[in-house]
């Protein structure tokens, strides 16, 4: 695998992650390894220092796949928030590669089909931390 680019993330949202794949059947958590390797090689913030070009948990950040070509516009969300139009939870493959990520960077992620995915952001619209919403 390539070199993944850093990736920060709030102290918030790592405590809330780590929470939610604690609470799963091992099976189901196993599933999630990628995104548990993620966490642990993270830079962790708090809230109140996270760049305003990271994405974060709520954040709405516009991407593009290398696979699909045009850009798309995601929430980043919690599976009990997931499933409405617009949003990608954090337990999805795409959801998992965005946490962390800075405007311009990109990441190799892979899908559950084996093959790999090329996401880059290209911006972030909204970012809790940065609009003041601590208490998400």
């Amino acid at each position: 695998m390539s070199r993944q680019p850093a990736i920060t993330v709030s102290r918030l949202d790592l405590e809330r992650i780590e929470s939610l794949l604690d609470r799963m059947p091992p099976v189901q958590a196993a599933a999630h390894a990628a995104l548990r390797e993620e966490l642990d090689r993270a830079t962790v913030l708090e809230p109140t220092e996270m760049p305003r070009n990271v994405v974060t948990m709520n954040s709405t950040v516009r991407f593009t796949d290398e696979a699909g070509g045009e850009p798309t516009t995601m929430t980043l969300v919690y599976p009990g928030a997931a499933g409405k139009p617009g949003t990608v939870s954090i337990l999805a493959p795409v959801g998992s590669a965005l946490l962390g990520l800075a405007k311009g960077k990109h990441i190799e992620w892979p899908t559950p089909d084996g093959r790999k995915r090329r996401l880059t952001v290209l911006s972030i619209d909204y970012q809790p931390e940065a609009a003041g919403d601590l208490h998400r």
